[in-house]
Formats: C-alpha cells, sequence, structure tokens
C-alpha cells in the first residue's frame, strides 16, 4: 500500500481565535483533515484516467481514504494493496508489474495477440490460448542450451518435403514454416512469452497532485468546518 498523510500545524490560528473557538479546533481539524483527503481521492480518481486508457473500475476504486479523528489529527488517503503493487511503478519509476503465472514466469512480450491499454494480456487470454488444441504452455530446451517458457503453437502434422540438407526425410511428423526463436530455428510459434517486465513509460504524480489539493484546499476547508462547529457550539 502507498498513500499520504495530511496533517497540519494549526498553532498560528489560535492566536486569532476565541476561547469557544480555540475548544472546536481539534474538531474542526479532523473535519477538514477528512475533507481535504476525500478531495485528493477525487483528483487521484480523475487522474487515473489521464494516465491510463480506460482503467478498471477495480482500480479506480482501489483509492481510499482513512478519516481524521479529534483523537488523531492524520487524514490518510492510500491505494489498496493489489492496485499499489501495479501502480507504484508508475508513481516512483521501474517495470511493470506483474503477477506470476501459475505456470511459471511473467509475462512478457505477447506475439500475434491482442493486448489491452496497458500492454498487457486481456483478462481470460492466455486461458483461452492455452485451451486451443494446437498450443501448449511450458518450458522449451534447445539444443544450443536456450530456455524458453511461454505458450506455444504447434505446427500442422504431414508428410514432410524431403530436404537432406537441412536434415528433412520424406517422414511423417510436423510440417510447417521454421521460425527463430533466441537465434534458434523451430516449427513452433511462440505466441506468449514468460520473463522480464518491460519498463513503465507513464508517470502517474499521484504525490505531486496530493500535495497540490492540500495546500489549495486546506484553508478554505478549515473555515468551513470550525464555522460549522462554532455553530453547533453555541446551540
Amino acid at each position: 500500500m502507498f498513500g499520504l498523510n495530511a496533517g497540519v500545524d494549526l498553532k498560528p490560528l489560535q492566536a486569532t481565535l476565541s476561547d469557544l473557538a480555540k475548544k472546536q479546533i481539534p474538531f474542526a481539524t479532523a473535519r477538514a483533515l477528512t475533507a481535504v483527503a476525500k478531495r485528493v481521492q477525487g483528483a487521484e480518481k480523475e487522474a487515473l484516467s489521464e494516465v491510463f486508457d480506460r482503467p478498471t473500475l477495480f482500480t479506480q476504486r482501489s483509492i481510499g481514504v482513512t478519516a481524521a479523528k479529534k483523537a488523531d489529527l492524520t487524514a490518510t488517503v492510500f491505494v489498496k494493496d493489489i492496485a499499489a503493487q501495479y501502480l507504484e511503478p508508475f508513481e516512483t519509476g521501474g517495470q511493470h508489474h506483474l503477477p506470476p503465472s501459475k505456470r511459471g514466469g511473467t509475462l512478457f512480450n505477447p506475439k500475434a495477440v491482442d493486448l489491452n491499454q496497458y500492454g498487457n494480456l486481456p483478462k481470460g487470454k492466455l486461458r483461452r490460448l492455452a485451451a486451443r488444441p494446437d498450443t501448449f504452455v511450458g518450458t522449451i530446451n534447445f539444443r544450443s542450451g536456450q530456455t524458453v517458457s511461454g505458450v506455444w503453437q504447434r505446427p500442422k502434422r504431414d508428410y514432410r518435403r524431403e530436404d537432406p540438407k537441412r536434415g528433412y526425410w520424406r517422414d511423417y511428423g510436423t510440417k510447417g514454416k521454421l521460425r527463430k526463436v533466441d537465434g534458434v530455428l523451430t516449427g513452433l510459434k511462440l505466441l506468449v512469452r514468460f520473463g522480464d517486465a518491460l519498463p513503465v513509460k507513464q508517470r502517474l504524480g499521484y504525490s505531486e497532485r496530493a500535495k497540490d489539493v492540500v495546500r489549495a484546499s486546506l484553508k478554505a476547508e478549515f473555515d468551513k468546518a470550525m464555522g460549522a462547529a462554532l455553530a453547533t457550539a453555541k446551540r
């Protein structure tokens, strides 16, 4: 989880307040900080649509607020743990966070597959690819020593054309175009590769945006909260 704590030093304001108003400071401060935190929450949610193309509802709903209290004058705007794992690189830099595959590795360099706005496979795409009769998920150990894991498409089976130079004889077996995977010729087609994540390109600007909202709205929210507190205290 990552987030921002909003606290404030209101001692300078006490000199201008009456005794009645001073008693209401903790209550008003808690209300003001919570209101500011909710403004930050709204600004961060709105920014997600500017940074990302059509962010999911799960991502938008991952930004939460912990309200301030009279006994604890700190309000917190935070990103929930799961979303924080993949959003944090957009704030601090680094590589995309990709969850481990149940079959090993992480998704990287998808080929011949439609990707979503983040450059990742859409939900369920890997499962559908793996369920095809001409594909399998696994690790190939080439004679050259390379090891490549991913989703592979098998070549068709038929009588192969005789080609002694390539070591092909007229035998029944795999038939199809040879492709290079890491410089190795193979009849298999690599659809999705498991490997390292890619560097992020966008920047979220979460912390700076939050600080800007706090600076712009704290005074107004405190004045509003203090007015409401005094109105209640006079009754």
